[in-house]
């Protein structure tokens, strides 16, 4: 058969499910090597509009980077947008078979743009940002104890801390190493730290957890961060715009460094706040309008290679 379709696979650790659109036919592959070089073959007999996964905690890279590979049309989703849509359309029961066909149903209907899978530099970077925050996540947590903890555990917390510290600095260092090996990373981090507030550990962010920067129009940009304003409308009711969803860890380096230009007192993101601030808005608002800003020209001086100066 000729006939276009969508494949949904449903990832877990143990084995891939896959379902197609329109057709209802249910395979099954073991999620190693084997199973995914047989899943390919299996994707490579027709020609296919789409292939969704979601994203599982790092079980489907494998197999997304397989068939990006074979130069497959995939694309890896966020579980919410697929569970919402499964409510949205009456699939309330949850099993691997029935997850796999929401999946294909879902890349039929809402069609998500296929994007680049990440290189092996790309997940290496992000797996070690996301190993730093663990890290200081613990640290701030080991640093609340200390005070209220019995002077007999105090000696092991501070050695604890004293080892976290050292920690950080080692992933931090590694991240310095992954980003010096790839000299195209190297000259957008040099861009990214031109901007105000921007700094290392932001534009390792940045590079890191938003490759799409860049590449995207600046409300798509802002839509994926989950710094665009969203409609709360109904009738003749209408709702305070908020944000949601997105990209949280971008979004809290994008606050801090929307937070220091501001601070700074200078410069054009903080004559923005200022004009928001004098015109009654109040101040989450007004930095989270400040945070879009700033990601919109830095998404624009990436895709244009110019610096801030050039870029604002």
């Amino acid at each position: 058969m000729t006939e276009q379709r969508c494949l949904g696979i449903d990832v877990s650790k143990a084995s891939l499910d896959v379902a197609q659109w329109p057709l209802a036919e249910r395979v099954q592959y073991a999620n190693d090597d084997a199973g995914i070089t047989q899943l390919v073959a299996y994707c490579q007999r027709w020609p296919l509009i789409l292939i969704v996964l979601e994203a599982t905690g790092g079980y489907e890279v494998a197999c997304a980077v397989a068939l990006a590979a074979a130069d497959l049309p995939v694309v890896v989703v966020n579980p919410r947008q697929v569970r919402d849509f499964a409510k949205a359309t009456g699939r309330l029961a949850k099993t691997d078979v029935l997850d796999a066909e929401v999946l294909a149903r879902f890349a039929a209907v809402i069609r998500p743009d296929v994007r680049g899978v990440p290189d092996e530099k790309a997940r290496e970077l992000e797996a070690l940002m996301a190993r730093r925050r663990q890290l200081i996540g613990m640290q701030t947590m080991e640093k609340n104890r200390l005070p209220q903890s019995l002077p007999s555990l105090r000696r092991g917390i501070r050695a604890h801390l004293e080892w976290l510290r050292k920690e950080i600095a080692d992933t931090t260092d590694g991240m310095r190493c992954a980003l010096e090996d790839s000299p195209a990373w190297q000259v957008k981090r040099d861009l990214l730290e031109t901007a105000p507030g921007v700094g290392e550990i932001t534009a390792l962010t940045l590079l890191a957890e938003l490759p799409e920067l860049g590449q995207l129009n600046r409300k798509q940009i802002a839509a994926l961060v989950g710094v665009a304003p969203l409609n709360r409308d109904s009738g003749v009711f209408t709702g305070k715009r908020r944000i949601w969803g997105g990209r949280a860890t971008v979004r809290t380096v994008l606050y801090m460094a929307a937070l220091a230009a501001v601070r700074s007192q200078h410069g054009v993101l903080a004559e923005f706040h200022r004009r928001l601030r004098a015109a009654g808005k109040p101040f989450k608002v007004a930095i989270v309008a400040v945070m879009r800003k700033l990601l919109t020209i830095l998404n624009a001086m990436v895709r244009t290679n110019q610096p801030w100066h050039a870029a604002t």
